[in-house]
């Protein structure tokens, strides 16, 4: 018969293990901690010996000496000669009534990141920055993975260079000098987490909080939540048909530190910024010592004529970091991403930057490097420039017919996706809201406004992932969308 524990035990015992259940120890364990921790124990108390409570639990002794050693360990209880004594704990206070103690607070710098409508699962219709996921030569990439984890061998397990496989930088450096008229050496090159960890990397190492930067408007909103994380001055600027629409004025009021832009296919608006305008802000950049980042995010689906070079290349050093990925012309769960660094800041930047990245995703860069190399990148953008190309004349055409609420469209011939503006009395956000229900997924053009006017009103519909044998039934239920959402005071029908 195991022996009760004597009266005066410190444990309160009440009731036996189960010995069905978790293990005996981690049963053990967790009741003993939470007698700790309500405080059913106070500092200092004796615990049971192990034979003491082994026997009354009539579980092995051994099971106790774990646990104890473990409690131990943890710092609960303390061991001495005289036995185990529960160590005094600083324990948070408990609930009072139904008020929840008062959490602690967060930076406020998030209150300024505002979230955006949700926009459906990856495969959702019509969804923007999703390219043809189906279209992807998943075989010959895997085959090209494979190739790197056998070729890199125990190696390709460790961190690697900070600014990425070496590799890889060199076929990006070659590709972007071909294809996009890129000045840079592969040194140059930094290997990021896609596109939006080489945005908060510029925005970190090139700025000082309360520095102004400005953003087109409307815009891609990971640059301004990325921003917003630096403690910037955000200043938007608009955009207009030949792009960011700046001036003298603007330059005086309040002149930047850091500039984002998207020159070759504005998002989402689609338009180009013009030579004029890009010479103009190179000019005024270098004049008052402002940095330029250039997304260049989806220039390699240009869809009528040549591609539009890179700012970057326009001038001999040009105050811009240029920015890509390959989220769209590869996929986006590859999350490789790339900045080129002008020459000038890769002395002082080389540093930090070791300490802030720290390498990784060795066998993904490997294959990628290769696939580029071996030409299979290149005959990918050619298949998906023409399958793009084929599902933007489809999306225009549907919208065309089927369509039947008065619209702007907008968008260029580039890229993955169209805009759509509309009058206010359609407002895109309950739009968005209700298309989500029927597995549509445009985004509201609103939301990419920091201070959105009347005219920042439409919706951003992707068309990469959607193939042209739906545009007609999705259009014609958009269009059916719009017009329910339309304010009363303005609807004229039944």
């Amino acid at each position: 018969m195991p022996q009760p524990l004597a009266d005066d035990s410190l444990v309160l015992i009440d009731a036996p293990l189960d010995k069905a259940g978790a293990p005996l120890q981690r049963q053990l364990h967790d009741r003993l901690k939470q007698a700790i921790l309500a405080g059913r124990v106070t500092p200092g108390s004796r615990l049971p010996g192990s034979r003491v409570l082994s026997d009354a639990l009539s579980i092995s002794r051994n099971t106790v000496t774990a646990v104890y050693e473990l409690l131990v360990a943890e710092g609960y209880v303390q061991s001495d000669r005289q036995g185990t004594r529960v160590a005094a704990l600083s324990r948070p206070p408990l609930r009072v009534g139904r008020d929840e103690p008062a959490a602690p607070g967060v930076a406020s710098r998030l209150s300024n990141i505002r979230t955006m409508v949700s926009r459906g699962h990856t495969t959702a219709a019509l969804r923007p920055g999703v390219p043809a996921l189906a279209q992807f030569p998943l075989a010959t990439w895997r085959r090209a993975v494979d190739r790197a984890i056998q070729q890199a061998g125990p190696a390709g397990l460790g961190y690697g260079d900070p600014f990425g496989a070496p590799a890889l930088r060199a076929a990006i450096a070659r590709h972007l000098g071909l294809s996009r008229g890129v000045r840079c050496t592969p040194a140059q090159v930094v290997i990021t987490e896609g596109a939006q960890e080489a945005v908060a990397l510029c925005a970190r190492m090139l700025t000082n909080p309360g520095d102004t930067a400005w953003i087109e408007e409307p815009g891609y909103r990971g640059a301004k939540a990325a921003m917003h994380a630096a403690d910037l001055h955000i200043v938007p600027k608009r955009v207009d048909a030949e792009g960011l629409a700046t001036g003298d004025a603007d330059w005086a009021a309040r002149p930047p530190r850091l500039i984002y832009t998207t020159p070759s296919h504005q998002y989402p608006a689609g338009a180009v910024l013009s030579v004029p305008r890009r010479l103009a802000l190179i000019a005024k950049a270098r004049q008052h010592g402002a940095w330029i980042i250039e997304d260049d995010y989806d220039s390699e689906f240009r869809h009528a004529g040549e591609s539009i070079a890179a700012m970057q290349g326009l001038v001999d050093h040009a105050p811009v970091l240029y920015l890509g990925t390959f989220s769209k012309t590869m996929f986006p769960s590859l999350r490789v991403g790339f900045m080129v660094v002008p020459e000038v800041l890769l002395a002082p930047l080389s540093p930090p930057l070791k300490e802030l990245l720290r390498g990784g995703h060795l066998h993904e860069q490997l294959a990628l490097a290769a696939f580029i190399d071996s030409g299979e990148f290149g005959r990918h953008l050619g298949r998906m420039r023409r399958l793009y190309r084929d599902r933007q004349r489809g999306l225009r055409d549907a919208l065309t017919r089927h369509f039947k609420v008065p619209h702007t469209l907008e968008g260029g011939h580039s890229g993955m996706h169209l805009t759509v503006r509309l009058a206010p009395r359609f407002p895109d956000t309950a739009i968005v809201e209700a298309a989500g229900r029927y597995g549509i997924s445009p985004v509201a053009l609103s939301g990419f406004a920091l201070r959105p006017l009347p005219e920042d009103n439409g919706l951003v519909l992707g068309y990469g992932n959607t193939p042209v044998e739906l545009y007609e039934p999705l259009v014609k239920r958009l269009s059916q969308l719009v017009r329910a959402a339309e304010t009363p005071a303005h609807k004229t029908g039944p």
